[in-house]
């Protein structure tokens, strides 16, 4: 199963748009910054070329993940990836797989599916990660489900596009 990068990469952009639309002030924004304690100076006093390029670069690596939960076809081949004559043309574990993607290559590839799949890992995965460690770090209900929302919806629309387009 072959990876369009480019989708991979332009997938790792929804975070940033997401992000200055859900913390922006007119939406989330002062609600975060008052979670968290901080100013708008203060976000804005970091070193944001590097703040950038790096959640830029983790961004393509959640889009590349969620690669893997959204479409089945992908762990579908990682049965048999490591298998010597899985690389080997015309062997049988070959053209099992060369059939099975022609007969089911295509099912479940759209938005939604990968939208929901997206959505089970910002609600299972993410919220609770979230979630634990705020409580340990004493925030607010208001602070965890203010950036579990912002992953519940980044996920649901990566996913949506990793499993549409990827």
């Amino acid at each position: 199963m072959e990876i369009n990068y480019l989708v991979a990469l332009a997938a790792g952009l929804i975070p940033m748009v997401m992000g200055f639309v859900w913390y922006h002030p007119k939406t989330f924004g002062n609600a975060w910054m008052n979670s968290v304690g901080i100013t708008e100076a203060e976000v804005n006093s970091g070193n944001m070329p590097l703040i950038m390029g790096l959640s830029y670069l983790f961004s393509c690596m959640l889009s590349l993940f969620m690669l893997t939960i959204t479409v089945h076809q992908f762990m579908t081949q990682g049965l048999f990836a490591t298998m010597p004559e899985f690389s080997q043309p015309g062997s049988d574990v070959h053209n099992f797989f060369q059939n099975f993607m022609a007969n089911y290559g295509d099912r479940h590839r759209s938005f939604g599916h990968g939208a929901v799949h997206g959505g089970m890992a910002g609600f299972f995965f993410v919220f609770p990660i979230i979630a634990i460690k705020a409580l340990f770090e004493r925030k607010s209900w208001k602070y965890i489900l203010i950036n579990a929302g912002y992953w519940f919806i980044t996920l649901m629309l990566i996913g949506g596009v990793m499993c549409q387009f990827a």
